[in-house]
């Protein structure tokens, strides 16, 4: 059996005398799209935060291909092959589009100090190769034609896009998406769910999204986690997630 991409055991996560995590257990499989949702307070984000090393673990291991993530810094959980994007967005507001992709890009580019100042040496072919493959990320996310744009005056559905872009450009093999449809309307979530499952395909990636458009995870997400107060509450595909008594009462409420 393939050892998951991802897995979560016994995670706890305490914050003084609050408890965040309880207990996580959870893998991802090579190649899954799976949903990792719960109402707001949850702790989901704090999971994504877990596992890209801005929060240690309290206790429990955290494993990415088989090798522990305990202890290591967020540069180097993205070294290891984990991008994310985040709940609010974290884009270079002044920058153009294409700059905040290049920014993530170059780091698969090595050259010196002195050719970066002179741009001389290895730094110009380095740059072009760096602007062509941050173009053609642009272009697979509809932003080809914003390149020039300041990011931040992008429609707030188009940042999204960006953000997604520019985690793509690290080229990772596991993508964490945190609430990629927040702020959305129906017609625009309906385009994200064509892009997540397209780069899901064609970029050969594991993705694992937090999302509170409930019609999104269980149409794109065949793999959900529902989580309530820090711990686990319900495991499995759609149609279980849905019938699930404690999801139910999660989401709904318990009757009196």
């Amino acid at each position: 059996m393939d050892t998951p991409v991802l897995e979560l055991k016994g995670v706890d996560k305490n914050f003084g005398g609050v408890q965040a995590v309880k207990d996580m257990t959870f893998t991802i499989e090579k190649g899954e799209l799976a949903g990792l949702i719960g109402p707001n307070g949850a702790g989901k984000t704090t999971i994504f935060n877990l596992i890209t090393g801005v929060y240690g673990v309290t206790n429990g291991s955290i494993s990415f291909k088989g090798e522990t993530l305990n202890g290591l810094k967020p540069y180097q959980v993205i070294r290891k092959g984990i991008a994310r994007t985040f709940q609010n967005l974290r884009l270079f507001a002044a920058s153009t589009v294409l700059e905040n992709v290049m920014t993530a890009a170059q780091q698969h580019y090595v050259y010196s100090f002195g050719e970066a100042l002179t741009h001389l040496g290895r730094w110009k072919g380095m740059e072009a190769k760096t602007r062509a493959e941050s173009m053609e990320l642009l272009d697979r996310v509809g932003l080809a034609d914003r390149a020039g744009q300041a990011a931040g005056t992008l429609p707030y559905g188009l940042q999204r896009r960006l953000e997604i872009a520019r985690a793509i450009s690290l080229r990772p093999e596991l993508l964490l998406l945190d609430e990629p449809a927040a702020g959305m309307n129906a017609d625009e979530v309906d385009q994200l769910n064509h892009l997540i499952t397209g780069i899901h395909r064609d970029f050969d990636l594991t993705i694992l999204l937090i999302e509170h458009h409930m019609d999104m995870v269980m149409m794109i997400c065949p793999h959900i986690v529902c989580m309530n107060f820090g711990a686990k509450i319900a495991e499995g595909n759609p149609e279980h997630i849905q019938n699930h008594p404690e999801v139910l009462k999660a989401y709904l409420g318990e009757e009196e």
